[in-house]
Order: structure tokens, then sequence, then C-alpha cells
């Protein structure tokens, strides 16, 4: 396999967020994310979590009321995918739609 850049794996997935302080709050609650060190070199308001092998900096947006408001889920937009062994048990607090599909091998 061809590797110029000498690639060792995926370090963070970055997400510019309406609020960091709700998303922080939905990652370490729902998704089990737990809080890491922030790099002290940044003069911005973000987050960092760590969880499933996983890195998600959370970006506050300059403009979070121009971001569109997603009422559903496109499931051919920018996203990121669990993989579970059964289908979750959400709290009460979270009313938020997720997609519970089979992975189905060799399709054809």
């Amino acid at each position: 396999m061809n590797n110029p850049l000498q690639l060792k794996s995926l370090y963070h997935i970055s997400l510019v967020c309406r609020s960091v302080e709700k998303s922080l709050d939905f990652n370490q609650h729902v998704l089990g994310f737990f809080t890491i060190r922030r790099l002290g070199s940044f003069d911005f308001d973000d987050a960092w979590l760590f969880g499933y092998g996983i890195r998600i900096h959370l970006l506050q947006s300059e403009n979070p009321e121009s971001m569109p408001k997603i009422s559903e889920i496109n499931p051919k937009d920018n996203h990121i995918s669990f993989q579970v062994r059964l289908r979750p048990t959400l709290p009460p607090n979270y009313p938020i739609q997720y997609f519970h599909r089979e992975i189905v091998k060799n399709r054809g």
C-alpha cells in the first residue's frame, strides 16, 4: 500500500456545534464519552472527548444561529455511526431519532 504521508491512524474528529455545553452533555451522558485534557494552545471555546477508541474535538460555532437546524437524520449527510449489540434505550430527556439497521454482509 502506498502511504507517502506515513499515516498511522485517525487522531480525532472535529465537530462544530451550536453549543459545546449541550454537545458535551449529550456525548457524555448518552453516548458514554468522557472528557480529556484540552490543549492549552487553543484560544477558543472547545472540549475534547474520548471513548471507544475515538477522540472527538467539539468546537463552538462562531455564529451558532447561522448553522442549519437538523430536524431529521439524513444517512447521506456527514455523521458518525456506532455499532451496538442491542437496540438502545435512550434517556427520556433526549428525544432524539436514531436508525436501527442490520448489517448484512455480501449483499452482492
